[in-house]
């Protein structure tokens, strides 16, 4: 299991908001369900699951603003696979709050 911090950046968009372009690929992502998990942050979109299945799914939301007549994207992707142990998002921010001084 891999997590991905992936960021789609249309380029040459008509004005500075991007959020129709956040939506379109949100709903891509949800076309995924049962095959991945996924977090739409303030500043990116994390995603989890199979490494294969996440390239998949990078390459679909990669394509999002193509389809809706942007002619440059900058994609900028993370990936984080550790393999020595099973961890999800959720367990790897409880393991950082366990450590936390209440």
């Amino acid at each position: 299991m891999a997590i991905v911090d992936v960021t789609i950046i249309p380029v040459g968009t008509e004005g500075p908001s991007v959020s129709d372009y956040v939506a379109s690929i949100q709903e891509v992502l949800q076309s995924y369900e049962g095959k991945i998990t996924f977090q739409l942050t303030p500043m990116s979109t994390l995603i989890e699951g199979e490494l294969p299945v996440l390239f998949e799914v990078i390459q679909a939301i990669h394509e999002v603003p193509f389809k809706n007549g942007i002619k440059r994207v900058a994609t900028n992707i993370r990936i984080d696979d550790r393999r020595d142990k099973q961890q999800t998002m959720e367990s790897k921010v409880a393991s950082v709050q366990s450590k936390l001084v209440q």
